[in-house]
């Protein structure tokens, strides 16, 4: 998993909703509301970033979060 370069998959965006005031990841028939550390995760997936080079733009403690998350939007399909 550490050689992974998350993106998001061709069925998947990221966009930002005024009204809400926060960013909402949209895929097929589902529109997921982000908290803010979901939407940093999210918006560092570029597919250029291996897993190890998002975790490490976070605190040290964080870092079996932000590889959990990721492991569970990919399994949702939403991460390529």
């Amino acid at each position: 998993m550490s050689e992974w370069r998350p993106a998001l998959s061709r069925s998947a965006m990221l966009r930002h909703c005024d009204v809400r005031q926060a960013e909402l990841l949209i895929v097929p028939e589902r529109i997921v509301v982000l908290n803010d550390e979901a939407a940093e995760i999210v918006g560092l997936c570029d597919g250029r970033r291996t897993v190890a080079e998002i975790v490490a733009e976070f605190p040290e403690e964080a870092g079996p979060d932000v590889t959990e998350f990721l492991s569970r939007v990919r399994a949702e399909g939403w991460l390529r």
